[in-house]
């Protein structure tokens, strides 16, 4: 069976509400199971991909500081 991670999440929240992706986010984390990494991974893509120059920079700089 070949499924497309991708189109799966996106299918999967298309239409969710700040609050419902908020709990899907903190619920993934919180959660620490290594199969919803894909998922958030997914999630990360979408928001770099809608973010300009200036907003990744910051994603870029928060990140940094995390990884510290």
């Amino acid at each position: 069976m070949d499924i497309n991670i991708r189109n799966a999440v996106i299918h999967n929240v298309s239409g969710n509400t700040q609050d419902q992706l908020r709990d899907t986010i903190v619920d993934a984390i919180q959660r620490g199971e290594e199969k919803l990494l894909p998922g958030l991974g997914v999630l990360f893509e979408v928001i770099w991909q809608n973010a300009d120059e200036q907003e990744q920079k910051t994603m870029l700089d928060t990140l940094e500081q995390g990884l510290k």
